[in-house]
């Protein structure tokens, strides 16, 4: 029973770190679902402390998912067109067959939000498309980070309590 735990718990791990860097797939509560769920597991003391912290956790990093691309966007004279921009630019940097295409694919996409929506100049949509990307890139890199806090914390836990991956056969 234990193992099912584990098992899933380490598969929601795993789809929230790749959620960390996709757009569309909410990473860091899904990595803490994922710690969720091993703590559901009869054989670990459920710490309702350490959840609720890592359950704030979580929601805080998720919303500041949302303002940190916005707030780069805007410290370099940028609009929502820019934002828009800058996730339409990652997920065809994902699909397109180029080299760091998850790297170009915002930045282009935030320069081509500006120019085309908000009609600005080129030197000043270049600048926002710089704000728009790194903020992309400093959230993705916070989002990162705490999944992979909140993996290494499931790896400790399910190997402190080794009884949870005893195999039934």
């Amino acid at each position: 029973m234990d193992l099912l735990f584990v098992f899933f718990g380490f598969i929601l791990m795993l789809i929230g770190i790749v959620g960390s860097i996709l757009p569309v797939i909410p990473g860091t509560p899904i990595s803490w679902l994922g710690l969720v769920v091993l703590y559901l597991s009869p054989s670990l003391e459920f710490n309702w402390i350490f959840i609720i912290i890592t359950g704030i956790v979580a929601i805080a990093i998720y919303v500041l998912d949302y303002l940190i691309p916005a707030m780069g966007t805007k410290k370099f004279g940028g609009s929502r067109a820019g934002v828009w921009g800058t996730t339409i630019g990652l997920l065809v940097g994902i699909i397109a067959p180029i080299p760091f295409g998850i790297l170009i694919g915002p930045f282009v996409g935030a320069f081509i939000g500006e120019l085309v929506f908000n009609e600005t100049e080129g030197p000043k949509a270049f600048k926002a498309a710089i704000g728009s990307f790194f903020g992309f890139l400093a959230s993705t890199f916070m989002k990162l980070f705490v999944t992979f806090i909140y993996l290494g914390i499931f790896c400790y836990h399910v190997f402190k309590n080794w009884s949870l991956l005893d195999f039934p056969f």
